[in-house]
C-alpha cells in the first residue's frame, strides 16, 4: 500500500491463539499495546500495511446474510464504538482459535489494530486490521558485557511482511465491506482456514478479478490441460503462453471470442478451454465474465508469474 504517511495507528492488542486439535491453548491479553515509541508505531505501521495491495478487494460472505457472518459483527461493533477494541479482539481470537483445528495450522500472535487516515478509493476512511504472525525469523543480537561482547540468538517477527492479514476499509458496510486479504502460509487447499473458514470472504467482481483470475485460468489451462489431452510440443506450449500475456498487455478490454481467435485458434481447444473455465469458475466460487476492462496492476503481477514458468 502506497501514501500511508499519514495513517495513524490508534489502539492495537496481541492475543497468542493456538491449535486446540494439538493441545495448544489461546492466551488473550487484558491490554492494548502501549504505543509511546515513534520507531516501533512506523515498525509496526510497515508490518500492518507494507504488503497490503488495495487493488486486490474482497468483501464478507454469509449464505444467508452477511450479518451473520461472525467477523464482519465483530468488525462493525469496533468502527461503530472503536473503544471497544479489546472486547472485540477477544471474540475474533476466540473464533478464530475455534477455525484453527486443521492439522497444519500454526500457532501465532494475533493483532487487531484500530487505524484512521487510511488512503483508500481517493480517500482517508479508518480502517481495523487483523494479523496473525506463524512463522518466526531467528536473529542474532549483540550484548555487551563491560570490555565484551556476545552473540545470542532471538527468535522474532519479520516486519517486512505478515503471514496472515486482513485489513477492512469502513467502506460499503451493508455490501459486506471492502477489505484486502493476504495469506502467505498454508497454501494447501485444506489448509485455508483463514479466508475460507475464519473471514468467510470472496474477492470483489470487479476489472483487478477478473483479470487476475482470467492470467491464471490461462496460465493453469496451458500447463495443465493443454500439454496433457493435445498433442503438442514444449515450444507450442511457451507460444500459447507468451499469446496470453501479450492480449493483456495489449488490449485495454478483454473480449472471450477475440481472445480465444487471438491466442487458442483452434476450435477443440476452445471447446476445451471454454469447459476448463467453467470448472475452474465452479472450484473457486467465482466467475469471470466474458467481457472487462483490463487491470494494469493485475497484469504485471501475474506477468511475474508468467516469466517463471518461461525459464523453465
Amino acid at each position: 500500500m502506497t501514501g500511508i504517511e499519514k495513517v495513524v495507528l490508534k489502539n492495537a492488542i496481541v492475543h497468542k491463539v493456538g491449535n486446540p486439535t494439538r493441545g495448544e491453548e489461546i492466551k488473550l491479553s487484558a491490554n492494548t499495546l502501549t504505543l509511546n515509541d515513534v520507531i516501533v508505531q512506523q515498525l509496526l505501521l510497515k508490518y500492518f500495511l507494507g504488503s497490503i495491495n488495495e487493488n486486490d478487494l474482497y468483501y464478507f460472505t454469509h449464505p444467508d446474510d452477511v450479518k451473520l457472518n461472525e467477523v464482519y459483527n465483530y468488525i462493525a461493533a469496533i468502527f461503530a464504538k472503536p473503544e471497544d477494541l479489546t472486547t472485540q479482539s477477544h471474540k475474533i481470537a476466540q473464533f478464530l482459535y475455534s477455525k484453527s483445528t486443521h492439522v497444519k495450522v500454526k500457532e501465532g500472535e494475533l493483532c487487531v489494530v484500530y487505524l484512521e487516515d487510511v488512503p483508500f478509493e481517493n480517500n482517508y476512511v479508518p480502517a481495523i486490521g487483523l494479523f496473525k504472525s506463524e512463522n518466526k525469523e531467528t536473529f542474532l543480537k549483540v550484548l555487551q558485557h563491560g570490555q565484551s561482547f556476545e552473540l545470542v540468538q532471538e527468535d522474532g517477527i519479520n516486519v517486512n511482511k505478515p503471514d496472515k492479514a486482513c485489513l477492512v476499509f469502513k467502506n460499503a458496510a451493508s455490501d459486506g465491506y471492502k477489505l484486502c486479504v493476504i495469506d502467505h502460509t498454508n497454501k494447501q487447499q485444506d489448509a485455508q482456514y483463514w479466508v475460507k473458514d475464519f473471514l468467510q470472504v470472496l474477492p470483489l467482481a470487479d476489472s483487478y478479478h477478473h483479470t487476475d483470475k482470467y492470467l491464471s485460468l490461462c496460465k493453469q489451462f496451458v500447463t495443465n490441460e493443454y500439454t496433457g489431452k493435445f498433442d503438442v510440443t514444449k515450444s507450442d506450449q511457451l507460444e500459447m503462453l507468451n499469446r496470453s500475456m501479450d492480449y493483456f498487455k495489449t488490449h485495454d478490454q478483454f473480449n472471450l471470442q477475440e481472445f480465444t481467435g487471438e491466442v487458442i485458434h483452434h476450435p477443440e481447444v476452445v471447446d476445451s478451454f471454454i469447459e476448463y473455465k467453467k470448472n475452474f469458475e465452479t472450484s473457486r466460487n467465482y466467475q469471470i465474465e466474458d467481457q472487462f476492462d483490463i487491470h494494469l496492476s493485475a497484469v504485471k503481477k501475474q506477468q511475474k508469474l508468467f516469466k517463471s514458468i518461461l525459464k523453465l
